[in-house]
């Protein structure tokens, strides 16, 4: 069983860690869905920058792997690529 101490880190970080992963998966998410549609080029651009900015956030705060975020980035923008 941790620590008391240890136990209150890893609550503190959770707190702080779900917001930031969650943002940045649910717009990469959003982005997947809109070039998959293949609806407005203009709303898909918008997706896609916003989806890269929130991923590089989350691996520069720590909360996501950079070799995590770097294969989510590469895979979307192949498929964006692709259509």
């Amino acid at each position: 069983m941790p620590s008391k101490k240890s136990h209150r880190t890893s609550v503190k970080n959770a707190e702080y860690n779900r917001p930031i992963a969650s943002r940045a998966k649910t717009l990469l998410k959003n982005s997947m869905e809109l070039i998959e549609e293949n609806k407005d080029q203009d709303k898909i651009q918008k997706s896609f920058k916003e989806a890269i900015s929130a991923l590089d956030k989350a691996s520069q705060k720590g909360v996501m792997h950079k070799n995590n975020v770097a294969r989510k980035k590469s895979k979307l923008s192949k498929k964006l690529n692709s259509k």
